[in-house]
């Protein structure tokens, strides 16, 4: 069946660079196990793949083919065998992607202004494929789970190999961070409830829900919609929003509730089964200067702990972070490199530009000092930033 594969993508690669100047309508390039995929399936792959901050290359759509058509034959034998991943599982893999994407536009709003729509629009768009590849992974598990391969056989294997067919792997680096948010005061927080729920009110009093949203909603994904955020299910918003939304009926509207992108409330237009169909309006509570004077102080203390050698950076990021994905993981920044894989080592072409022209200069086991950020929500602090290990541009080796 490799065999199969290999000789279908090359014949595919051939007719592809002889024709790739000729204008085509959408057609078949492949059926495996009676699924046909489309040149149209292809080339949005292809596209995912520059989203995800790729320079162009066009030879690399003979290997994305190649995938899709071990993910199709993986497919089918889940198929086969019941093998099925929850709506949760994918929730979470569409959240940390759109995270990933937001983080490389530079903001939700640029994210949303380069695709031409919303991030829940293209979350519903993405959600067939992204299922299929979870499925096909699990699949992919299951097979090999008994599967097992001795240290010597992985080095026979490897010796087989030319050292100039190895792959070449580019420069990467290891990188933690501790995060620091700054927390309102009582009478700051006041006054920003006290205008979203201004706006509720004007709501129950009659007035149009989707022109105040339109108005006044700082999300920016759904304000052009008039709040309108489609369904949802449970696990797919933040907790306090799910909490809100199942426990309404349809047409009521929610008291003021506060999330971690602000101060929110909520109508639900209808609901399905397990789903919910709603609307909301949301204000952003922008962070005072003395608010990001405070949480400086905050930063600077722990630096100084563990300057003193009063903290390691491990012992600091699991107590102090506010970033809820890191702070365990000791504070490390985790690339994923494909669906199932999270590694410590992020190669540097695909860091933030604001966290590399910090480390580029470090030394190997250096903390920086307070650096103040602007995150993809927009919300401003300040981070330490620690350099664990830099890996110079390499041939692939046995020791990774």
């Amino acid at each position: 069946m490799k065999r199969f594969i290999w000789i279908a993508c090359a014949i595919f690669c051939l007719y592809s660079t002889a024709s790739a100047q000729k204008a085509t309508i959408d057609k078949v390039v492949a059926v495996i196990g009676g699924n046909p995929i489309l040149l149209s399936d292809l080339n949005q792959q292809y596209t995912l793949f520059l989203n995800q901050g790729n320079p162009p290359n066009p030879t690399i759509k003979c290997y994305i083919l190649q995938q899709m058509l071990a993910q199709k034959l993986l497919k089918q034998q889940a198929e086969i065998d019941s093998v099925m991943v929850e709506e949760p599982e994918v929730d979470d893999e569409l959240d940390r992607r759109m995270r990933a994407q937001v983080q490389r536009a530079g903001g939700q709003e640029n994210l949303e202004r380069f695709l031409g729509r919303s991030i829940l629009q293209y979350k519903d768009e993405l959600r067939p494929d992204i299922k299929e590849q979870l499925i096909s992974n699990k699949m992919q598990n299951k097979i090999t789970a008994n599967i097992s391969v001795t240290p010597l056989e992985v080095k026979k294997y490897y010796e087989s190999y030319s050292k100039d067919s190895l792959p070449d792997i580019g420069a990467e680096v290891e990188v933690g961070e501790i995060v620091f948010y700054p927390s309102l005061t009582k009478e700051e927080k006041q006054k920003y409830f006290d205008k979203i729920e201004a706006l509720r009110v004007r709501v129950k009093n009659g007035e149009d829900f989707g022109f105040l949203a339109r108005t006044y909603s700082e999300d920016t994904g759904s304000a052009g919609e008039g709040g309108d955020l489609g369904f949802f299910d449970r696990g797919q918003m933040v907790k306090e929003f799910t909490a809100t939304a199942f426990k309404l009926k349809a047409g009521e509207v929610s008291s003021v509730f506060e999330s971690e992108h602000g101060y929110h409330f909520l109508q639900v237009i209808e609901r399905r089964g397990e789903q919910v169909h709603a609307r909301h309006i949301l204000i952003r509570p922008q962070t005072p200067e003395q608010s990001l004077q405070r949480v400086k102080l905050r930063a600077d203390s722990v630096y100084r702990n563990i300057q003193d050698k009063k903290l390691t950076f491990t012992t600091a990021a699991s107590v102090h972070s506010d970033n809820k994905e890191t702070k365990f993981n000791g504070g490390m920044i985790l690339y994923a490199d494909n669906v199932t894989q999270r590694t410590t080592y992020t190669p540097v072409e695909k860091l933030d530009p604001a966290v590399f022209v910090v480390i580029d200069t470090m030394k190997t086991g250096a903390v920086s000092t307070p650096v103040k950020f602007t995150g993809a929500d927009g919300r401003q602090g300040y981070k330490l930033l620690y350099l664990k290990s830099k890996v110079p541009p390499h041939k692939a080796n046995l020791d990774q």
